[in-house]
C-alpha cells in the first residue's frame, strides 16, 4: 500500500475513497472497522475513519483509588497517555495498515481538536512504522471538488494546536479529578445518599456554566414584585379604535384614581406626536457554530447539543459545510453565486434563489475569522423529500432548511419597515402607542424567523394639535415581573463572552450539567436543580475562584498562547497547577461544612423524587 488516509469518521473516509478513486473502491472490515481500498493514479490507497480521540490522559492505576489518595496530590502528578478502551479496534486497525504504508495522510477535522487527534494518530502509527511519512489535508466541505482540491494541496500538522489541546486535557483532568474527588468524599463523609459509582462532579467549564444559570435563578428568587398602575385611553381615528397607555406608571392607587378622574373629565385628547419613520432591518451575519446553536434553540426549540450533532452528520453526508467554525465572513474564494444557482434548481428555494440572482447578491459580513473554515453554508441543494429519505428524522430537515434560509438571507437585501408612534395628552397626562408595518419584505421572505409582528397605526389620519374625543378610559393594575431563567440561547452568548469552552464544546458543557442533574432545560430555559444551587452556594463560600466565569476565560487565554507558539505548555501548566494547589489548600479545611451542605441537598432532592414517584403511583 502506498498511502493510508485516516479521517475522523467512517462516512468521511468513505467519501474520500469515492471521490479520489480512479474507478470504484472495495470495502473490507478489519477488526470490525470498515476500510476502503482504491487506486489513485496507479497507486494503492486505503482510507479508514475513527470516532474522535483514540488516546486520553489519566493517572496511573495506583492513584485511581479514591479512598487511598489525598485528592490534592493529583495536582502534582504527571498524567500518562492511555488508549481509550472503546477505541482499541481502531488502534489495532491503524497499526495493521500503517506497517504497510509509505505515507499517512491525516484527514482529521480541520480544527484544533482535529489537529490533536491527528497527532495521536501520528504517535500510534509511528510506533509501528518509524519510517512512515505524514502529511495533513484540510477541507471544509465533503464534496468531490473540495476533497480533490484539498488532496492536491497537502500540508503539515500544526503541532502548537495539538499541544494546546493536550495541555487543556491535562489541566481539565487535574482540576476535574481533584475537586470532583474532594466534593464527593466530603459529601460521603456526611452520609450523602450517593450509591456505588455515583459522584458529584466539578469541571473547569461545566461548573462556571452552572454558576451563570444559578445566578440568574437567584435573581428570580430574590426578586420582590411591586404593584403599579397604568391608565389606558382609547380614541377613534378614521373609524378605527386606537388604545394608548400612560407614559408614567403610578404606584399609589389613590393617586391614579385622581388622575383617572381628571382624564375622564377632560373628555378630549390633543395629538402631540403622530410620526412614521422608515427603518432598514439588516439581514443576519454569516453563520458560525455558536450562532447556529443559539438560533436553533431560540427559533426551532432544538437543544444546542442536538443541533451540532445533526449539523455534523449533515456535513459528513455532504449537505452542509463544516459546522465547527468561528468565522462569520465569507472568504472571497467561496463561490456564493454558484451555491445560489444550485439552490435555484430546488422546489423549496428555487423561486427565491432565481429572484436573488437576478437582483444581485449582497453578502453581509461579521468581524470574526478562525482562518480555517468558512461560515456554515449549504454545499448540496436538496428538497425536503431527499433529506427525509436520507436521514428519516424531521429535525435533520429542519436544521438543513434553517442553514439554507440563513445563507440566502445573508445574501439578500434588507427589509424596510415603518416604525410608527402616536402620543396624545389628556388631562395633563401623556399617552403613547407604537406600531409597525412592513414596506418591503427583503430578507424576511426567505427568513421568517426574524419577521416582526405587524401592528400598524393610522398615523396618516392625525395631525399635531388635533383634538380627538376620548372613547374610553380605564385603570389597569399590574406588577413587575422577575427576570426570566437563562435561555439556552442566552447562556451560549454568555459562554462566548466569558470564553468558557470552544465553539466545538460549549453545548457539551451545558449537556454535562443536565446529565449530572445540576440543571434542567424546560422549553429552552435553563433551570438549576436544588443540588445545582447547593453546589454553587457551597463553592461560592469555600472556593469562589472555581465557579468564576472569568477564571476559565483567563485559562483559555493562556492556552491560546500555546496555540500561537508564544508560550510553552510547561509554563502555562505550572502557573495553573500552582493556582489549583492554593485553591485546594483553602478549601480542604472546610470540607466538613461543604460535605454537610451537599449531603443535605442530595437528601432533599432524593426525597423530592420519591414524593413524585408516590404521586404518580396514587
Amino acid at each position: 500500500m502506498n498511502r493510508l488516509v485516516v479521517a475522523e469518521k467512517n462516512s468521511v473516509a468513505k467519501a474520500i475513497a469515492q471521490y479520489l478513486a480512479d474507478g470504484g473502491y472495495s470495502t473490507r472490515k478489519i477488526n470490525n472497522v470498515p476500510v476502503y481500498f482504491f487506486k489513485v493514479n496507479g497507486e494503492y490507497w486505503a482510507s479508514m475513519g475513527l470516532k474522535g480521540h483514540i488516546l486520553d490522559f489519566d493517572f496511573e492505576d495506583t492513584y485511581n483509588n479514591w479512598g487511598s489518595v489525598e485528592p490534592g496530590r493529583l495536582i502534582e502528578l504527571e498524567p500518562v497517555m492511555v488508549i481509550r478502551w472503546q477505541d482499541r479496534p481502531y488502534i489495532m486497525t491503524l497499526v495493521e495498515l500503517a506497517k504497510e504504508a509509505r505515507e499517512l495522510i491525516l484527514a482529521l477535522d480541520s480544527d484544533v481538536e482535529g489537529e490533536a487527534i491527528a497527532y495521536e494518530v501520528m504517535m500510534v502509527a509511528r510506533l509501528r512504522n518509524p519510517r512512515l511519512r505524514f502529511r495533513r489535508v484540510l477541507f471544509s466541505a465533503i464534496t468531490r471538488d473540495d476533497i480533490r482540491r484539498a488532496f492536491s494541496r497537502l500540508t503539515t500538522l500544526n503541532v502548537n494546536w495539538a499541544r494546546k489541546v493536550f495541555t487543556r486535557m491535562v489541566l481539565d483532568l487535574k482540576y476535574g479529578a481533584t475537586f470532583t474527588r474532594l466534593l464527593t468524599l466530603s459529601a460521603k463523609s456526611s452520609k450523602a445518599p450517593l450509591g456505588r459509582g455515583e459522584f458529584l462532579s466539578y469541571g473547569p467549564c461545566q461548573t462556571p456554566v452552572l454558576n451563570l444559570v444559578v445566578q440568574r435563578a437567584l435573581e428570580r428568587e430574590n426578586f420582590k414584585p411591586e404593584i403599579y398602575y397604568k391608565i389606558k385611553l382609547t380614541i377613534e381615528v378614521n373609524g378605527r379604535e386606537v388604545t394608548l397607555e400612560s407614559v408614567d406608571k403610578f404606584k399609589d392607587l389613590r393617586e391614579v384614581q385622581v388622575v383617572f378622574r381628571r382624564v375622564k373629565e377632560a373628555g378630549r385628547a390633543i395629538v402631540k406626536v403622530a410620526e412614521a419613520k422608515e427603518v432598514h432591518v439588516n439581514p443576519p451575519k454569516p453563520l458560525d457554530t455558536v450562532e447556529l446553536e443559539r438560533r436553533a434553540s431560540r427559533f426551532l426549540n432544538i437543544r444546542s447539543k442536538q443541533t451540532l450533532d445533526i449539523a455534523e452528520e449533515l456535513y459528513r453526508q455532504g449537505y452542509i459545510s463544516y459546522p465547527r467554525t468561528e468565522t462569520n465572513i465569507y472568504p472571497p474564494t467561496l463561490d456564493l453565486r454558484g451555491i445560489v444557482k444550485a439552490l435555484a434548481s430546488t422546489t423549496t428555494y428555487g423561486q427565491y434563489s432565481r429572484r436573488l440572482l437576478a437582483s444581485g447578491i449582497r453578502p453581509t459580513a461579521g468581524r470574526s475569522s478562525d482562518n480555517a473554515h468558512p461560515p456554515i453554508h449549504p454545499v448540496k441543494a436538496a428538497d425536503k423529500a431527499e433529506v427525509m429519505a436520507k436521514f428519516r428524522n424531521f429535525k435533520y430537515w429542519v436544521i438543513y432548511d434553517f442553514v439554507v434560509r440563513h445563507f440566502l438571507a445573508t445574501l439578500s437585501p434588507p427589509a424596510l419597515v415603518e416604525e410608527q408612534r402616536i402620543t396624545v395628552e389628556a388631562g395633563g397626562v401623556l399617552f403613547e402607542a407604537s406600531g409597525l408595518r412592513i414596506i418591503e419584505e427583503g430578507y424576511f421572505s426567505i427568513y421568517p424567523f426574524e419577521r416582526p409582528q405587524v401592528n400598524p397605526l393610522p398615523v396618516g389620519g392625525l395631525r399635531v394639535g388635533q383634538q380627538i374625543p376620548v372613547k374610553d378610559v380605564k385603570v389597569v393594575k399590574r406588577k413587575t415581573t422577575p427576570p426570566p431563567y437563562l435561555s439556552e440561547s442566552e447562556l451560549l452568548r454568555l459562554m462566548r463572552k466569558y470564553g468558557i469552552g470552544t465553539d466545538a464544546t460549549m453545548q457539551d458543557h451545558i449537556h454535562t450539567n443536565v446529565k449530572r442533574r445540576y440543571i434542567k432545560i424546560v422549553k429552552g430555559q435553563c433551570i438549576p436543580t436544588p443540588l445545582g444551587k447547593a453546589l454553587i452556594a457551597s463553592l461560592s463560600k469555600y472556593a469562589p475562584t472555581l465557579i468564576d466565569p472569568n477564571f476559565r476565560s483567563r485559562m483559555e487565554s493562556m492556552l491560546s498562547l500555546i496555540g500561537s507558539g508564544r508560550e510553552v505548555p510547561e509554563s502555562v501548566r505550572r502557573r495553573l497547577e500552582e493556582e489549583a494547589s492554593k485553591i485546594y489548600a483553602s478549601m480542604k479545611p472546610n470540607s466538613r461544612q461543604l460535605g454537610d451542605e451537599l449531603a443535605k441537598a442530595l437528601r432533599s432532592m432524593l426525597n423530592g423524587d420519591e414524593a413524585k414517584e408516590r404521586g404518580k403511583e396514587s
